[in-house]
């Protein structure tokens, strides 16, 4: 197996654990001021990711590292061309970052309830664009011979990319509503499930739709000799038991297996691109691919080096961290942070 291999697995091992880790992290900011019907209950929900969130967006910042050094091609195309979607997501990542840490600072209704909407806020508009911006990946976008793109921000609006951010914020409404069944105090914990039933409903519908119009728009799952239909079959079964532990009342079953519809939906995406990493619509001539966007190979041999030191303590440091948390929230102001 090549380098350029290795580390198209690697960058794509990256995204899979953002979009597992931060799916929920998202979905949880986005229920937070439904699910809570008064400060305490609020403070509570916050607390079950307030250990773990900047962690998880940890992922988003190695997962982008690690492109700009394996394929710094591709970096340049997709972040100059993405350029507005990406501020926009940086400045509600930080506004969501800012909410957590300054809600608590004054005791007043009107201060925390702004900044509770700043948290749904800078959960929701993340959660949308990332759908955008990898239904844009697996729909391909205006890529010229110089491999840059002009467009703007308009034309990667359109009504596929669309959907796949709703689709993302379905998913991750289920996701954070089923991690709150297993984190948040009792009472909160039931209403999430009932929440997470209705999101998968919805996440359900609108993914059957999003994958026919994969299929007849893209060659994400038909192209040969690799795509990426066996992982969005396996995406879609693990999505239909999900439903059905939600409603047997298994919730960690339920997470785990909401957690392995959107690790095999990821994993889908990057199959079906391989070897291409960006599609342009233009001419497939004109395509990033893992070979005429790659660094040097000696670039790529010092990072795997690097990468095989450094990733397995990062994995069990941020598990351990996940073990020490483990425990539900307790609903008394001593026991809570934020």
């Amino acid at each position: 197996m090549s380098l350029n291999t290795v580390w198209f697995i690697l960058v794509a091992i990256l995204f899979t654990g953002f979009f597992f880790l931060e799916g929920f992290d998202y979905g949880v900011g986005m229920l937070m001021p439904f699910l809570g019907r008064d400060d305490m209950e609020r403070r509570s929900i916050i607390n079950t990711i307030g250990p773990v969130w900047d962690g998880n967006e940890v992922w988003m910042i190695t997962a982008g590292g690690a492109l700009f050094a394996s394929f710094p091609q591709v970096y340049a195309t997709l972040f100059s061309g993405f350029y507005l979607a990406l501020i926009l997501m940086l400045v509600a990542l930080i506004l969501r970052g800012v909410a957590f840490e300054f809600r608590g600072k004054r005791d007043d209704k009107g201060w925390r309830t702004l900044w509770d909407w700043a948290i749904f806020t800078g959960s929701l508009l993340p959660a949308l664009l990332w759908g955008v911006t990898v239904a844009n990946l697996m729909r391909g976008f205006a890529i010229q011979q110089d491999m840059n793109y002009y467009g703007g921000l308009l034309p990667l609006l359109n009504p596929y990319a669309l959907l796949g951010g709703l689709v993302f914020i379905a998913l991750f409404l289920f996701h954070g509503a089923n991690f709150l069944t297993l984190k948040a105090p009792d009472e909160i914990a039931l209403r999430a499930r009932k929440v997470a039933w209705t999101a998968w409903i919805i996440a359900t519908g609108l993914t059957v739709a999003f994958l026919l119009w994969t299929f007849f728009a893209t060659d994400i799952l038909t192209k040969s000799p690799l795509n990426g239909l066996i992982p969005a079959i396996v995406a879609a079964i693990a999505l239909l038991v999900t439903g059905w532990l939600i409603r047997s009342g298994k919730s960690g079953w339920a997470f785990v297996a909401g957690a392995s519809t959107i690790v095999f939906a990821t994993v889908m995406v990057f199959m079906g691109l391989y070897p291409r990493i960006l599609i342009s619509t233009l001419n497939p001539d004109w395509n990033l691919t893992i070979t005429n966007a790659a660094s040097s190979p000696y670039t790529l041999k010092v990072m795997t080096i690097v990468a095989a030191i450094f990733v397995p303590i990062v994995l069990a440091y941020q598990g351990w961290t996940y073990w020490v948390f483990r425990k539900r929230v307790e609903a008394r102001p001593e026991k809570l942070t934020y």
